[in-house]
């Protein structure tokens, strides 16, 4: 399973970079396209409680950098 990750960034907010630095911390990698960056789970089926134990990781990681942000887990085979 995957998880994606989109930004939106403030120009009153935290530089790209600093927020780019923060996610990576938290295990998340770049991508380009769609999406700005995803969380491998690898090929193990993951519970809505992890899923929402990371969203609160990022949630905690971005708070006070004025930024939004949007969360999408897909199963790798689908």
């Amino acid at each position: 399973m995957k998880t994606y990750l989109v930004v939106w960034f403030n120009s009153d907010g935290a530089a790209p970079s600093e927020v780019n630095s923060r996610l990576l911390s938290l295990g998340f990698k770049t991508v380009k396209g769609n999406y700005d960056f995803v969380y491998n789970w690898g090929s193990k089926k993951v519970s809505v409680e992890a899923i929402l134990n990371l969203s609160d990781k990022v949630h905690l990681t971005l708070k006070g950098l004025n930024t939004m942000f949007k969360l999408e887990t897909v199963d790798n085979k689908s």
